[in-house]
């Protein structure tokens, strides 16, 4: 065989390899998707004081592990003690409010039921006076002054029946439903719960990142002041939308990590999101601005997976470590062929 006979056969097996190479990745992409476009992702919790004040302590250091419930730091709790004990005193006056305002109620019971016997004494007299000048026995006079006495009598009564209304309004029900009482038992339970606030503790379990705090630091309520990164690990891949349309909850995947290399994790969707931002229109007024392209074939549009890792990491993971994510067929060769794209992926992850 002469030098250019071997020649042209090479040329021949290579353009056989490329081809079917060729042929294997467009058959793999369709059947068993790899993407490197995946990072390690976890809950960032803002905290923040939910009152102002000047902090007193911090108990906890930066890319310190804590647990939910554990102090991180405190606010100085003196102006929320004086708020404290000013709603107890706000409650104890509406407790003797009460008790002055149920004597003032007796008290006008009281002196509704004497009323009530004045304008029946004088009913009584003015009927008597009545028949009298009809006999002649007394003089007109007598009767109509009568008369007025029992005009003053009722004048008298509905007076004194409308300051007991206005008691008994005043005083409200009886019991914890008292409107006095509410109020100041609700001032006391929002002085408790400002005090509790000036310990801000894990909402958690997570690492203390990105800490900017020190004694004397003066807080307003609702700024942040640090991160808590959680400890629980999300992992997301972007996939074109062509290779997961039979893509579900639960479909099985193999995930590498960069940071450590060689080593593969069994995972499994856990969702699919049901959309990108390149889909979401905002209603501003404005008009469309359709997508302008000269490409004949255009950029393939990815999808957002969430995976759940079977197990856990040998390692702790950062918040964005970059991953490769191999979406595995439940069965058949190309299950095989997955397993083996994704091992020589975490094999690479040493060079590069």
């Amino acid at each position: 065989m002469t030098p250019d006979q071997q020649f042209a056969r090479i040329i021949k097996f290579a353009i056989c390899g490329f081809v079917l190479l060729f042929g294997y990745f467009i058959f793999a992409d369709m059947t068993a998707p790899l993407t490197p476009q995946a990072m390690a992702t976890r809950l960032v919790t803002k905290v923040a004081p939910q009152v102002s004040g000047k902090v007193t302590r911090v108990v906890v250091t930066n890319n310190q592990h804590v647990t939910q419930g554990q102090l991180l730091f405190e606010i100085d709790p003196a102006p929320y003690q004086l708020a404290l004990e000013q709603a107890q005193l706000n409650l104890e006056q509406a407790l003797q409010d009460n008790a002055e305002l149920d004597a003032q109620i007796a008290a006008a019971k009281a002196t509704v039921v004497a009323d009530e016997a004045d304008l029946e004494q004088a009913q009584r007299e003015a009927k008597r006076l009545h028949a009298l000048v009809a006999d002649n026995s007394v003089s007109r006079q007598s009767e109509e002054q009568s008369d007025t006495e029992v005009k003053t009598a009722q004048a008298t009564l509905d007076a004194a029946r409308a300051t007991l209304r206005r008691l008994e309004v005043s005083r409200g029900n009886i019991g914890d439903d008292n409107l006095r009482m509410r109020l100041a038992k609700n001032q006391l339970d929002q002085a408790k719960l400002n005090l509790s606030y000036t310990q801000v503790k894990a909402d958690e379990d997570g690492i203390v990142s990105n800490l900017q705090l020190q004694q004397g630091s003066v807080l307003a309520s609702n700024a942040p002041v640090m991160a808590l990164v959680s400890d629980k690990l999300d992992v997301i891949a972007d996939f074109r939308e062509k290779t997961i349309r039979n893509v579900t909850s639960g479909y099985r995947a193999y995930v590498t990590f960069d940071g450590n290399p060689g080593k593969l994790y069994a995972a499994a969707v856990s969702s699919v999101d049901a959309g990108v931002s390149a889909g979401q229109f905002t209603a501003d007024g404005s008009l469309a601005s359709p997508e302008q392209s000269n490409r004949w074939v255009r950029d393939a549009q990815r999808l957002r997976l969430h995976f759940k890792l079977d197990g856990r990491v040998d390692h702790e993971l950062a918040a964005g470590a970059r991953a490769t994510v191999q979406l595995a067929p439940e069965s058949g060769v190309m299950s095989w062929f997955a397993k083996g794209q994704i091992k020589f992926i975490a094999l690479l992850h040493y060079i590069y």
